[in-house]
């Protein structure tokens, strides 16, 4: 599938434009926010050659707020489950897998 498809579920998810795609050190994002980048492929064979190979993204919901229901909103996605927690510069970051 296209990634820009994605892009477009993951804005409408978070309810902004504030979605970033391995996004570069020096760029200033705005919170709450999406962060995601590939990460994996899955790969199905048969006959030894390939037939199926499905991307995955690592999602992370970066907010301010501990109680967001951004990560609850992600969770619920086709083909989606929940990584990790940790907190960094005093930001909550929800990490979770999602094949696309």
């Amino acid at each position: 599938m296209d990634r820009s498809l994605l892009q477009e579920i993951l804005e409408m998810t978070l309810g902004s434009k504030n979605v970033y795609f391995q996004p570069p050190v020096n760029i200033q994002m705005k919170y709450p926010c999406i962060v995601y980048k590939r990460d994996y492929a899955s790969t199905d064979h048969a006959n030894n050659l390939p037939y199926r190979n499905t991307k995955r993204y690592s999602v992370t919901v970066i907010d301010q707020n501990p109680d967001s229901l951004i990560p609850d909103k992600i969770a619920k996605l086709p083909l989606c489950s929940f990584s990790r927690f940790y907190t960094a510069d005093n930001l909550n970051h929800d990490v979770f897998n999602l094949y696309f």
